[in-house]
């Protein structure tokens, strides 16, 4: 067995730990399937070699699926955020999770279909945020404060004013 990661982030599922796994590993680049552990015996979520734990990576980050039961949901206290070049890659990350049963929130958040928050961040946005002129800043929250999935050029013009 191999070493694992010193600190590993777990997510709870209801019974979609491997599912979550694998789209992640198709969607998101640096991401893959590693081990997949099945139950000894019965738990209060599952029976006797229903998937327990799933070892997954997503976009470099170590994670455990762990398929606890409906116990514990997901919620916006955790998400991931990922920082995405260009409008392109906006719309890939954004359409992937929405249609495969995900659902929009607002101002780049997003849910796959299991209830873990994504935040589709465009580094032009942080740009925005973080730029050197506080009106340009104020312009592009505002603008992103009405939107659903981040629109690059909305946020660009608003920065120019």
């Amino acid at each position: 067995m191999a070493m694992p990661a010193k600190n590993t982030i777990c997510l709870w599922y209801d019974g979609g730990a491997e599912d979550a796994a694998r789209f992640y590993a198709e969607t998101f680049p640096d991401s893959s399937v590693g081990a997949v552990h099945r139950a000894p015996g019965d738990f209060p979520g599952g029976k006797k070699g229903d998937v327990l734990t799933v070892e997954f990576t997503v976009m470099g980050i170590p994670c455990l699926g762990l398929n606890g039961g409906p116990v514990f949901r997901h919620s916006e206290a955790f998400s991931f955020q990922v920082a995405t070049a260009d409008q392109a890659e906006t719309d890939r990350y954004w359409d992937a999770i929405i249609g495969n049963g995900g659902q929009e929130s607002e101002c780049g958040w997003c849910k796959d279909r299991w209830g873990l928050s994504w935040q589709i961040t465009p580094v032009a946005l942080t740009r925005a945020f973080t730029g050197p002129d506080p009106a340009a800043a104020k312009r592009a929250f505002d603008a992103m404060m009405t939107m659903r999935k981040i629109d690059v050029a909305a946020i660009e013009a608003a920065v120019r004013g």
